[in-house]
């Protein structure tokens, strides 16, 4: 059964739960959560360091049988040359060799013995790769733009000879936590729907909102592509009720800014500052860092929601 939404077990005219973010309650589950009025800076923190300067831990792939079957949009994927959706369009434009054959056929598996060739170079499986950025607004979520915007792999292109890639898309103008990598397992598990990874968004909008409306929220409420609603939900701020957090695990396109607009409100800025366990901190926007080998076994196994 699910646990109990902040504000629907209050039927019956009492007093209204907190929705700070201090040690009084309320605040995304009574304090489970990061909070986020302020920012304050914390010991550790210097504005002036190179976060991004530091050892690049190599991550070999998940053990595997050099003979077991894997699909070869899989293997390409893995080898950090696309997405495994992108090697199916390459498949069936006869882009890919294997043996010196070319190959067409979706689903075709090979083993990790074959000689796999794309635009006349050996694909090898890489070592893996991952980095979580402080995206800036103004950037794109991807790894090329025609319009030639910025884009967020302009950001970590130094960070790497492995080829990585976004998880998951953040808006043009929405800022926060991404993930960059080129494990497509890790990358296919994180943004599939039914794997429902928690984020957590900081949201401003263009006046209060009322308390009712944050109720429907967090009851749940009919989108144009169905029901909808937060996991928790507060104000971020106990001195201005047009600043709330929330905390979803759909992964629906621009969900968090639909679900305010559809009430009436004005997103004015929305910052993800939690996503699948990891988080901004000490990361100045538009700055990365390597995942520590913590924060990587943690991701590998699912640990986090």
């Amino acid at each position: 059964m699910r646990p109990p939404h902040p504000y629907n077990n209050n039927r019956g005219g009492g007093p209204r739960p907190a929705y700070g973010n201090n040690n009084r309650g309320g605040g995304y589950g009574n304090n489970r959560y990061p909070s986020y009025p302020q920012k304050r800076r914390t010991n550790d923190y210097n504005p002036n360091a190179k976060y991004s300067v530091q050892k690049q831990l190599k991550y070999k792939e998940v053990l595997a049988d050099p003979n077991e079957p894997i699909r070869l949009n899989k293997f390409l994927s893995n080898a950090g040359v696309c997405s495994r959706r992108e090697a199916d369009e390459f498949i069936r434009k006869g882009a890919i060799k294997v043996n010196g054959q070319v190959i067409t056929e979706l689903g075709t598996k090979i083993t990790r013995q074959d000689e796999v060739v794309f635009n006349e170079r050996a694909v090898q499986i890489e070592s893996k790769v991952y980095i979580v950025l402080n995206k800036p607004k103004n950037t794109v979520t991807t790894s090329d733009d025609p319009q030639e915007r910025k884009t967020v792999m302009d950001l970590v292109k130094n960070a790497c000879q492995e080829r990585i890639y976004p998880v998951g898309r953040l808006d043009r103008n929405t800022t926060g936590v991404l993930l960059l990598t080129n494990d497509g397992d890790l990358a296919s598990k994180l943004t599939h729907p039914s794997f429902k990874k928690k984020k957590i968004y900081h949201v401003w909008l263009d006046k209060n909102v009322a308390i009712e409306d944050m109720e429907k929220i967090a009851n749940g409420m009919e989108l144009e592509d169905g029901e909808i609603h937060a996991d928790a939900i507060s104000y971020a701020n106990e001195e201005d009720k047009s600043q709330v957090g929330i905390e979803i695990h759909s992964g629906r396109n621009r969900v968090v800014r639909r679900i305010f607009e559809s009430l009436g409100y004005h997103v004015i800025r929305l910052d993800r500052v939690y996503f699948a366990g990891l988080t901004k901190k000490n990361l100045p926007r538009g700055k990365w860092r390597y995942l520590n080998e913590r924060e990587v076994n943690a991701l590998r196994m699912g640990a986090f929601e």
